[in-house]
């Protein structure tokens, strides 16, 4: 037999055309241990001590008859998405994942009796379980699952494991992620693990996690397989040889002079297809159904692999076998069951519309233990309260609103209270032209504007930081944040029915950092009649989102670093509950700033007045007279209009020449029924609007 060096072992495949996808991960890790000769160097030794702890185990008259028990943890690394085909996968698709691979482990898949007469006597029941885990490595109460946003989730290299990594002595971490370095997943053996401890672990594509949601039974055995190398098991047609580091394909002719170092494993070519007549090496049939092959169909393991599997958890390299020690067990909350751990709960969204069709349907998603009985809790919701595992419930008054549960098992109780969980959008519909500075909103959380975020980090918030136009902006601070976080900002509908086209125009100012390089994304998004989805009009990303250079320090953007952008909303979307919001998703870098937002047929015009400074007009809300103080850097025309909100100019004063310094003007505007006005100052083409209110 010959030695093999357990580095990093990658499966892949394409389930529709069934053939094995090359990747260059191997080859990384080959050139890496070549380029590190100590680290291979102990790589091989630690194999080496492995490979005889393993031998003398075989000879063992004691090796069988305890089920060891592995704790499992899982973190989702995930960007947020959602829909079918998210890598955010649910919870009910990773305990089905942990399903089938216990019954893989334990031989009992309903698929066993497909396995081929010619394997069944070497079939094994390896007596090695999955569990998940119900405590942190702090002994806290936990769920077992761990969801981490990170752009990382779309590479799945070993870079997943410095965003978290639970104690490895005591945590089988298995890493789910949009993409598995190019492969279903990959998985460094003991030796390796115990090299580099920080490398332990199971990187696994979604797709290959269980049987429903985003993956099937075919994939499913992805799983198991991976499972197979983190107990030192080389794929069926042996693995990577020690003096040269090189990597073994499958299907090639010269695995026939390789081995698996499993002797109730016949030297094979190893298999892309599931033929349960392929033979090679000059084998009757080849054990095509092995779970270490790459057949599609393989869901089984021998007795020599189960004997070797066992081996490796009794071994202290990697400190397999701590893992599954009645202390740890306790320690992990696998054994004795803890039983009902914690209260939580989900929804379908979170953000609605009052007076709307659109109801929001909860689920009580608690862990552990079996739930007997529960009370809900919607603060101002239709109920207002239920016991319903699944209540659907409607809002009519916008804001934010509290969601409670209180669950019962086995005679305990939990409850939790997500405060501010489900905002609740206004349907008052407001006018255009529709302006906004920002400078008489003290908080985002009213009827004209709302913010969502998808995380706990920073959120939209009014700042007098910086701003385009005195003395108030909305700004992400983004700068200490070095996650990917999605925060949400949503504008009042406005009532664009009578309109026959129609501008959104907004300043922005945002800045990478020169610490990292930027990720972030700054979007316009659309809908109409209160819709849940929305469309993207505008993305604004990486270069193109950059108004300057990258800071080094928090960025506090100057006059010359605001932009202007301009979006065209479609005719389809002039109706009379037109709705816009931004969506700023960062990936740490620095903070981006909003001001000047405007809907107006002329949104495209700069609406700054370049020549002039302090505008102030007074007072607001007024009844007779409106007092204009402004102060003019040098003489200019200056010409004014007052315009209704539909923009019908009702007053009109002819641009005149107006010396230089402070200047004020007065409006006779007792003649105007109450209501909402905008003041606009005029000169050379170059606007300046102001917003006030006749009582």
């Amino acid at each position: 037999m010959t030695r093999f060096l357990p580095f990093l072992l990658l499966l892949s495949f394409s389930v529709k055309a069934q053939v094995h996808i090359h990747c260059g991960a191997d080859e990384i890790r080959i050139a890496t241990l070549q380029a590190n000769p100590k680290i291979a160097q102990a790589v091989i030794e630690r194999d080496a001590a492995l490979e005889t702890f393993t031998r003398g185990y075989e000879q063992s008259p004691t090796r069988g008859g305890q089920v060891y028990t592995i704790p499992v943890v899982f973190h989702v690394i995930h960007k947020y998405t959602t829909g079918p085909n998210s890598e955010n996968i649910s919870r009910e698709q990773i305990l089905d994942g942990l399903r089938i691979l216990n019954e893989t482990f334990r031989k009992t898949r309903e698929d066993t009796a497909d396995i081929h007469a010619d394997f069944k006597p070497i079939h094994a029941d390896t007596e090695i379980e999955f569990a998940l885990a119900t405590k942190d490595p702090e002994g806290n109460c936990h769920s077992g699952i761990n969801r981490i946003a990170s752009d990382l989730t779309n590479s799945g290299d070993h870079r997943v494991k410095e965003l978290i990594h639970w104690n490895p002595a005591m945590y089988l971490n298995v890493y789910i992620t949009s993409n598995a370095a190019g492969l279903a997943g990959h998985c460094v053996w003991p030796a390796d693990a115990d090299t580099i401890p920080a490398w332990d672990g199971i990187v696994i594509a979604h797709t290959y996690v269980g049987t429903i949601g985003t993956s099937d039974l075919t994939r499913s055995v992805a799983f198991a397989h991976e499972c197979g190398h983190y107990l030192n098991l080389h794929h069926i047609w042996g693995g990577n040889n020690v003096p040269n580091f090189y990597y073994l394909p499958v299907g090639q002719a010269s695995n026939c002079d390789e081995d698996d170092l499993v002797d109730d494993t016949p030297n094979t070519i190893g298999w892309s297809s599931c033929n349960l007549n392929a033979s090679s090496c000059g084998n009757v049939r080849d054990n095509v159904q092995n779970a270490m092959d790459y057949s599609y169909c393989n869901i089984m393991f021998t007795e020599g692999q189960k004997t070797r599997m066992r081996a490796a958890l009794n071994s202290p390299i990697a400190n397999r076998n701590n893992l599954w020690t009645p202390s740890n067990l306790a320690a992990t909350g696998v054994m004795p069951s803890e039983g009902l751990c914690a209260a939580d709960f989900i929804s379908d969204k979170q953000v609605i519309c009052s007076n709307s069709e659109n109801e929001v349907v909860f689920g009580q998603a608690s862990y552990h233990g079996t739930i007997d009985s529960l009370v809900w809790q919607f603060e101002a919701g239709t109920p207002n309260t239920s016991t319903s595992f699944y209540p659907a419930v409607s809002y009519t008054e916008p804001g934010k609103r509290d969601v409670s549960l209180t669950v019962y098992a086995d005679g305990t109780m939990q409850q939790i209270t997500k405060q501010n969980y489900i905002t609740v959008l206004s349907d008052s519909s407001w006018s255009y032209p529709f302006w906004e500075w920002f400078g008489e909103n003290s908080s985002l959380q009213g009827e004209r504007w709302f913010e969502s975020s998808l995380d706990d980090d920073n959120r939209w918030e009014v700042t007098t930081v910086a701003a385009h136009s005195p003395i108030h902006s909305v700004w992400v601070d983004n700068w200490d944040n070095n996650t990917i976080t999605v925060d949400e900002l949503y504008g009042p509908p406005i009532d664009l029915s009578s309109a026959s086209q129609m501008k959104l125009a907004f300043k922005y100012a945002y800045a990478g950092s020169d610490l990292a390089a930027s990720g972030s994304k700054l979007q316009v998004q659309i809908s109409r009649n209160c819709e849940t989805s929305w469309t993207t009009r505008l993305s604004l990303t990486g270069a193109g989102l950059e108004t300057a250079a990258p800071q080094t320090t928090p960025f506090v953007p100057i006059e010359t670093q605001w932009n202007q952008e301009v979006v065209n909303i479609p005719a389809s979307y002039l109706d009379d509950d037109f709705r816009f919001r931004f969506v700023f998703t960062s990936n740490g870098n620095n903070r981006v700033f909003l001001d000047d937002i405007n809907i107006d047929l002329t949104a495209d015009i700069e609406d700054s007045w370049l020549t002039a400074s302090d505008i102030s007009i007074y007072p607001n809300p007024t009844s007779e007279v409106l007092n204009v103080n402004f102060t003019l850097n040098e003489s200019s025309e200056i010409g004014f209009s007052i315009v209704d909100v539909l923009g019908k100019t009702l007053l009109s004063v002819p641009e005149k020449d107006v010396v230089s310094g402070s200047n004020n003007f007065q409006f006779d505007v007792d003649a105007l029924e109450s209501g909402v006005y905008f003041l606009q100052i005029k000169s050379s083409g170059i606007k300046s609007t102001k917003r006030f209110i006749i009582f």
